[in-house]
């Protein structure tokens, strides 16, 4: 069976694929966290402070006893879900927003583009401390705010990408046969302005993982869910003793963020028509 030119050219960047394998472990240990650790990671397990490889704890303990290592895996989950669905709501809203804004142009593309630049404007993280110190902190909290400071970039986007695919010949002859507005958005454009949008949807759950992680240490992420930035909170105040309590969670981070970096960037490069015609 014959790959896609485009897995092939994703397959040819070994920065992309490394990332794509970091990425997969990262995804399939969040999978088996009940199974790795089917303890609570908040429960009191050990001594306080044992530094990473200390006897049964393999990446040490924090402040109060609890497994590092059990935290790490099941915070996993919790940062690669509030990635994945902010990216989701993001990208439906970008496409919205930027896709009327693009095709329909006028009055509708004036005021969706002031709407837009009106958000831009706004600190990104202050506006979403604001945001989440208003409701009360929960994951569901977590993922409205950065929702709300997130879509504005991938509208301009998917904006101009509609704009100016808009003007293209098949598009033009598409209309001209009569074919519906919904038709020529969803039949027409949409897919060709897909390989954009992807790579930019990839860039956005690092994004909201950054944006959780550094909500969660300013504790306003759930106090009731395990995540990275809650230890990483919990341990800045022992990091010149005991490191490992803020410096582990922060390498998962880094690791997470720089893989799915790595993998949006392959993308592009796969996905890119120059690309494509060169191959």
């Amino acid at each position: 069976m014959r790959m896609p030119p485009a897995f092939r050219r994703f397959l040819r960047q070994p920065a992309a694929v490394a990332g794509a394998l970091l990425l997969f472990a990262v995804i399939a240990l969040a999978a088996s966290a009940d199974i790795l650790y089917p303890e609570d990671p908040f429960e009191i397990v050990g001594r306080p402070y044992l530094p990473p490889f200390s006897g049964e704890f393999l990446l040490g303990t924090d402040t109060l006893g609890r497994d590092l290592a059990s935290g790490i895996v099941h915070g996993a989950r919790v940062s690669l879900l509030i990635g994945a669905l902010a990216a989701l709501v993001v990208t439906a809203i970008g496409v919205l927003v930027g896709g009327a804004a693009g095709y329909l142009g006028g009055k509708v593309d004036a005021l969706l583009m002031r709407l837009t630049e009106l958000f831009q404007t706004i600190p990104s993280f202050l506006f979403a401390i604001v945001l989440v110190a208003i409701m009360e902190p929960s994951l569901k909290a977590l993922l409205i705010a950065i929702v709300v400071v997130s879509w504005a970039p991938l509208a301009r986007l998917v904006r101009a990408e509609v704009a100016g695919l808009r003007s293209r010949d098949y598009v033009q002859s598409a209309i001209a046969i009569g074919m519906g507005d919904a038709g020529v958005l969803a039949r027409q454009i949409l897919p060709n302005a897909l390989p954009a949008i992807l790579v930019a949807a990839s860039v956005m759950v690092a994004t909201a993982i950054l944006f959780e992680s550094g909500l969660s240490f300013l504790g306003l992420g759930d106090p009731n869910i395990m995540s990275w930035g809650l230890m990483i909170g919990a341990g800045r105040s022992a990091i010149r003793t005991a490191w490992w309590m803020s410096g582990i969670p922060g390498i998962a981070i880094l690791l997470t963020v720089l893989s799915i970096n790595l993998v949006g960037d392959g993308l592009n490069e796969a996905l890119n028509p120059r690309a494509a015609g060169a191959t």
